[in-house]
């Protein structure tokens, strides 16, 4: 049997505005790029979350095996006259992640695009060339 938990409105309110979390350490409040990487045959596939982000602010590097995505929020200002801002939750400034895949990356194949917040990164696998025996003359 399920049980029901009521939340106090008032504490909620306080706690959204006046409780500050205090970050110790390594911990950091910085948003982070959440990935989806797939692999078939021929490809790994990216999908990376970066809502609210301007196709041009974003920026991929693939080095061998390593993907580095990047992307900057700028915070823009709107407030009219007489208009003041009551909350502000929306993240701004740089977010990055790298990571390595299984196998290097043709770069000159690779293809990109974003839609609704979300990067697809088609990036093609390297073909294995065969170790070459030379002959000693």
């Amino acid at each position: 049997m399920a049980s029901l938990i009521t939340r106090d409105p008032l504490e909620d309110f306080f706690r959204g505005f006046l409780v500050r979390p205090v970050g110790f350490g390594a911990e950091t409040d910085m948003p982070s790029i959440c990935v989806d990487v797939h692999e078939d045959a021929q490809n790994f596939t990216v999908h990376a979350e970066l809502p609210g982000m301007k196709k041009e602010d974003i920026h991929v590097h693939i080095e061998g095996d390593t993907v580095s995505i990047s992307a900057e929020r700028r915070q823009e200002k709107e407030t009219k006259e007489g208009e003041k801002v009551l909350r502000t939750e929306r993240s701004f400034g740089k977010v990055s992640r790298s990571f390595q895949l299984g196998g290097t990356v043709e770069e000159t194949q690779a293809t990109a695009k974003y839609v609704d917040g979300v990067l697809e990164l088609t990036l093609p696998k390297r073909a294995i060339t065969q170790a070459k025996r030379l002959k000693i003359e």
